[in-house]
């Protein structure tokens, strides 16, 4: 590695997480009394646990706070670069989806937004069109990178096989947004894990982009860590997933960033399992409830320890991750 490069990289790094934590600092106590007066509160879903019902009325879209910290701090350190530019077109596509399910709950005065199914139109044709123009851009390629095998290239295949890592992140850290602190909390670490890839490839804007997601996350959590003063709602949870995806597709480190990223994947196969199971056994449960986070609230564990011990699972992941990336 040149010493002359990667001393100004390392310092562009820092300053974009410094930079993005300190605007959602700053401006968090701003936001949750704008979005307040807005009346931007969370409905909490009926059939959660019973210690969530307090916290019905919670202002939410602090994705909104997330999204603008990130774009600041990548732009004005790493300027208009194409990888910036991509990483934070994923992000504001798919927090549009979000923030439209946001109002639409909002509006109707419930939990959710769009039907399941609707979302899920929605956000598979985002995601076919956004694996498309990966596709076409030359610096991104259609080729994957198999650890342990080397490049493996999918051809048009590429469209799909984008699409579905950007549908699956995005829906698995909205499943995994269900505690205090919990999702952004995960989004840093599995962010921090991409940012050492960008590093180690040299990719410096990447690397500045995730460092932006980092801080922004990290100082998300000065408001969100329990009790809660701010959710990030479904425009940030959206967000949030979809520039984790672009990253990874950014970085060519998508099968690695499955392990890297490997608490959002349990959280969403707990999902998959428990309705399978059902709909299989007619009505037999694998978990008391899903998504996993909440079996765990009712087997007793407390809402901070839950946190603490997936971000645990969460750096356990990254590491697993570093090694399939041949870090």
């Amino acid at each position: 590695m040149n010493a002359f490069i990667a001393i100004p990289l390392l310092v562009q790094v820092v300053a974009a997480g410094v930079l993005a934590a300190g605007i959602v600092v700053l401006a968090g106590p701003r936001t949750i009394a704008a979005l307040a007066a807005w009346g931007q509160q969370q409905r909490i879903r009926e059939d959660a646990p019973a210690r969530h019902q307090a916290k019905t009325g919670t202002p939410t879209m602090g994705g909104l706070l997330l999204m603008a910290a990130i774009a600041a701090a990548a732009l004005l350190v790493a300027g208009p670069d194409r990888r910036v530019l991509f990483g934070l077109a994923v992000m504001g596509a798919f927090g549009a989806v979000g923030l439209l399910d946001d109002l639409l709950a909002i509006q109707h005065n419930r939990n959710l937004g769009f039907r399941a199914r609707e979302r899920l139109a929605m956000q598979i044709i985002l995601g076919l069109a956004l694996g498309y123009l990966a596709a076409r851009q030359s610096w991104l390629g259609t080729e994957i990178i198999v650890p342990w095998v080397g490049p493996l290239d999918l051809g048009w295949g590429y469209v799909i096989f984008a699409a579905l890592l950007y549908v699956g992140f995005t829906n698995a850290v909205n499943l995994s947004d269900g505690l205090d602190g919990l999702a952004a909390g995960l989004v840093a670490v599995a962010a921090f894990g991409l940012v050492v890839v960008a590093l180690t490839a040299l990719l410096s804007s990447a690397a500045v982009l995730g460092a932006a997601v980092v801080g922004a996350c990290a100082g998300f959590l000065k408001h969100n860590t329990h009790p809660a003063r701010i959710f990030m709602g479904d425009v940030g949870s959206n967000a949030l997933g979809g520039v984790l995806a672009a990253l990874a597709i950014i970085t060519k480190s998508e099968i690695a960033f499955l392990f890297i990223g490997g608490v959002f994947v349990a959280e969403a196969a707990s999902v998959m399992m428990q309705v399978a199971y059902f709909k299989l056994t007619g009505g037999r449960r694998i978990f008391r409830m899903s998504p996993l986070h909440h079996h765990f609230e009712l087997v007793g564990w407390s809402e901070p320890v839950i946190v603490r011990r997936f971000y645990l699972a969460g750096w356990v992941c990254l590491l697993i991750g570093l090694l399939v990336a041949g870090w």
